[in-house]
């Protein structure tokens, strides 16, 4: 995922200290290096760990509880009373670790998420060793979390100066939605993301009806307000954006926001299609995620961007759009500059951190290996993930985990499930 997008046959990756320091024809790598331990994987796809640019990792725990539902009935009638019912440090910290499990057991080796209790998050990433930006939520009502907006904006602040040195773990800042924060903490916002160096990642045009209660509220759509009160930046992330006019296409491009594109929680949510041919056409960088667990129903990011891909075909009604390579980039590179670590992951390049997934092509649903990259983003399947790297550790091998006690992990999702169900 480098530039040319190149594809490398028969190539061997070395590393060290965390780092690819090398990339060369296999032939050539044993006169090259000298390594410790080799690895050798001759029928597989070696790409950058995915990068999934949004979720809500702890909300695992909610998987199935309210299908079928759109989404503002999904949130206020189901999710928020459970939310208020069940979510504490414990909730989210073994909630993001079953989360984390499968995203690592699916290829995803940096994932951004936005909930309560971010430091319960960044704690279980530390202990599975992945990669994760939280997004500290920022609202202007009480949860279990924060009491107003200035207490949400401490707490952030808190978190950036308590992880700013951990290898595993960025910030950002993470105001909720429009309709759920009011103009003086967005400002206030705006100005500490400046200061601090760090994204802003918003829910943004994410229902019709997102759109028609703002306008009715104010006469002004919220990518208006928003650019007013100074937040359209290249340091937004726009999660969902399905419901852009051509002239906030525009300004998203001119500003150099991106978008988080995510395609099967829209679909299993009727939010909307978010119009991906048309924001690449004006150079908008557009990433990909799987939100949370409670509207997709699982965080498979190789089945994202087959729905990615294929969706984009047909709203654009053009079969070229969102080629299989531009879907691949929207999994690894695009999400890594989106999240602001693109200098550090999201391709095979020297010099940058080694973030590798390795995936078995010598399987049925793979035969024959024509193009590579038409497998990867067409064909595969998650379970064909055979080995994942985070910093040059093996976390995956074989297919079985390697930080995470999966036995463990089962006991918990199941009396979490018991506490559910007896509500």
């Amino acid at each position: 995922m480098d530039p040319q997008r190149s594809v490398l046959e028969n190539y061997c990756l070395a590393v060290h200290e965390q780092r690819i320091v090398g990339l060369c024809p296999s032939a050539e790598a044993e006169h090259r290096y000298k390594a410790q331990t080799v690895k050798s994987l001759p029928r597989h796809a070696l790409m950058p760990g995915l990068v999934n640019a949004h979720g809500h990792a702890a909300m695992t725990l909610l998987r199935g509880v309210a299908d079928d539902l759109p989404l503002k009935q999904w949130l206020e009638e189901h999710i928020w009373p459970l939310e208020s019912e069940h979510v504490g440090r414990e909730f989210v910290y073994q909630g993001s670790t079953l989360a984390i499990a499968e995203m690592l057991s699916s290829g995803t080796t940096c994932f951004a998420d936005m909930y309560f209790f971010p430091d319960e998050v960044a704690r279980a990433a530390s202990d599975a060793q992945i990669r994760t930006q939280l997004a500290s939520p920022i609202l202007d009502f009480p949860t279990v979390w924060a009491n107003d907006a200035d207490e949400y904006i401490a707490k952030a602040i808190q978190l950036h100066d308590d992880f700013r040195n951990n290898e595993y773990v960025y910030t950002a800042f993470g105001p909720h939605a429009p309709y759920t924060v009011s103009d003086a903490p967005l400002k206030k916002l705006s100005s500490i993301a400046e200061e601090l160096d760090v994204p802003i990642h918003m829910h943004i045009h994410e229902t019709a009806q997102e759109v028609s209660d703002a306008i009715a509220n104010d006469g002004r759509r919220p990518i208006q307000r928003l650019q007013e009160l100074g937040i359209i930046s290249p340091r937004l992330l726009c999660v969902h954006a399905t419901q852009l006019n051509d002239d906030e296409i525009s300004l998203l491009a001119s500003s150099g926001a991106n978008v988080a594109h995510c395609p099967e929680s829209n679909l299993k949510l009727a939010s909307g299609f978010c119009e991906v041919a048309k924001l690449q056409a004006q150079g908008v960088n557009v990433a990909l995620g799987t939100d949370g667990c409670a509207s997709n129903n699982d965080l498979d990011m190789f089945g994202e961007l087959r729905s990615a891909a294929l969706l984009a075909k047909a709203v654009s009604g053009d079969a070229a759009a969102l080629p299989a390579m531009e879907a691949l980039a929207m999994a690894t590179i695009n999400g890594a500059r989106a999240l602001g670590l693109d200098n550090e992951i999201g391709s095979i390049e020297p010099g940058k951190l080694a973030d590798l997934t390795a995936i078995d092509l010598d399987t049925i649903n793979c035969w024959p290996v024509h193009n590579p990259v038409s497998h990867l983003a067409y064909a595969v399947k998650a379970s064909q993930v055979s080995h994942v790297w985070v910093g040059g550790k093996e976390l995956l091998s074989d297919g079985v985990l390697q930080s995470i006690d999966v036995d463990k992990l089962q006991s918990h999702s199941e009396a979490w499930r018991q506490k559910i169900a007896a509500q």
